[in-house]
């Protein structure tokens, strides 16, 4: 169970890259940092409609970013629960 929670992490963090690196290749207003990847969005890799699959792209990400992130901070809170009891080791534990 642990290996699939830094798992699920590892995946979380990896989501978390990719929509950083998208959003920032977008074209903004100004030509953000898209500029430097191309320039002209007339002249795209992907064609004119680069924009807008662009947009959909990101909504898709961060739709399973925020729902990774509610499952992974479900799974702590239930990892959390499960943790055992502490094994007393003095004798004003045992007592209490």
């Amino acid at each position: 169970m642990t290996i699939l929670f830094y798992l699920g992490i590892a995946l979380f963090l990896t989501i978390a890259f990719v929509l950083c690196s998208v959003i920032l290749v977008q074209e903004s207003k100004s030509m953000g940092l898209g500029a430097s990847f191309g320039g002209d969005s007339g002249s795209s890799l992907f064609g004119t409609s680069t924009a807008d699959v662009l947009k959909k792209f990101t909504a898709t990400l961060a739709a399973i970013f925020m729902i990774s992130c509610v499952v992974l901070s479900l799974w702590t809170s239930a990892m959390a629960r499960k943790k055992p009891a502490p094994i007393p080791t003095t004798i004003e534990q045992v007592q209490e």
